[in-house]
């Protein structure tokens, strides 16, 4: 039986720990506060022969209607924010349990560049490298200067550099190479205190035409404009139940949007599209599916589009995880029947 500094629950229901508001019961649950505890509750895990899942903010996971017949480790390790200067940067290692909104915000109120275009994403700072979490023209991976995880191969406590984390576009080894494989526990960043903000995306050179903004200015537009698009989740609204954007924006050769232009008849320069790796070019998934006719405020049963974000899918209020990943097929099918493009699943799926 594990000790008293770990209480291990049963059937704890997990939908309110999602911003989906969807889910079954997790068979085990355990809220994981301290390195040591992480480290008995895997032992624990494995001596009952239990599967474990890392749970976070929940803001990027679509849990089954069955739940999880596992473990769940909710990491809940959050330590007051603390600087640690160095030089002519400013370093800050963080636990994975703090909000990460309000770690960008404190950065922010300090005048300092570096994270303030990612205001506004819900979950915790544990879960922003496993994405690399990006908006706006920044991404975590900008900033990261090592990450430290429990490595299940091992059971030893690693720091990685960002290099050894493999960063690239919502990616890196945590989603990726070494799925399941590390716990992080904490993220240090640097930050360097005279830069200045470099706004590079259409919506905030608009916002701010010809004005010199701060990094809380920068703060307080991206969450505007993110609530704008419903892209921020406020209780009580109707898009608020959500896992934000549902589908990553392809890769796909450059060849495609020729393809696209003709089924369209079209010019190809009109397509929403960013050069990629690789010689490859990135579409606009949002734009993809609206084509495709699922424009925003699109309903299928208890599932549908948000009313300002075509690529938010929302609970509509009683939705369960069959109804949403009904919605998801619909959609895959009719974009790759359509383009010939097959939509990538952003949020994690957990369970059947």
């Amino acid at each position: 039986m594990p000790s008293s500094t770990l209480n291990i629950q049963q059937n704890v229901l997990l939908a309110p720990y999602t911003t989906f508001r969807i889910g079954g019961p997790a068979r085990f649950f355990a809220n994981i506060t301290s390195e040591a505890a992480l480290l008995e509750a895997i032992t624990y895990a494995r001596t009952n022969s239990l599967p474990i899942f890392v749970l976070g903010g929940g803001s990027n996971l679509l849990v089954s209607d069955s739940g999880f017949d596992g473990l769940v480790l909710h990491i809940a390790i959050a330590h007051p924010f603390q600087a640690q200067p160095d030089g002519s940067h400013i370093d800050y290692t963080i636990t994975a349990g703090c909000d990460w909104n309000a770690f960008v915000l404190y950065i922010a109120k300090q005048g300092i560049t570096g994270i303030e275009c990612l205001a506004g994403i819900p979950g915790s700072v544990g879960g922003t490298p496993v994405q690399n979490v990006g908006a706006y023209g920044q991404e975590v991976a900008d900033t990261i200067t090592s990450v430290r995880a429990l490595d299940l191969e091992t059971t030893t406590f690693v720091d990685l550099t960002p290099d050894e984390c493999g960063f690239s576009y919502r990616r890196s080894i945590f989603n990726t190479t070494h799925r399941n494989r590390y716990i992080v526990t904490t993220v240090s960043f640097r930050f360097d205190p005279t830069a200045k903000p470099n706004l590079t995306y259409a919506d905030l050179t608009r916002y701010f035409a010809g004005q010199t903004p701060t990094p809380i200015d920068i703060y307080h537009a991206v969450r505007t404009i993110r609530h704008g698009k419903g892209m921020l989740l406020v209780d009580g609204e109707a898009d608020c139940r959500s896992a934000g954007s549902f589908f990553k924006n392809p890769i796909v050769p450059t060849g495609i949007l020729t393809a696209i232009a003709t089924t369209l008849n079209i010019p190809a320069e009109t397509i929403p599209n960013w050069p990629a790796a690789d010689g490859q070019t990135k579409i606009s998934a949002a734009w993809l599916l609206e084509k495709a006719g699922f424009p925003k405020g699109f309903q299928q049963g208890n599932a549908g589009i948000s009313s300002r974000h075509t690529l938010a899918l929302i609970n509509r209020g009683n939705a369960t995880a069959a109804d949403i990943e009904a919605l998801r097929d619909t959609i895959r099918a009719e974009v790759t029947k359509r383009f010939g493009i097959q939509l990538e699943q952003e949020p994690v799926q957990l369970g059947n």
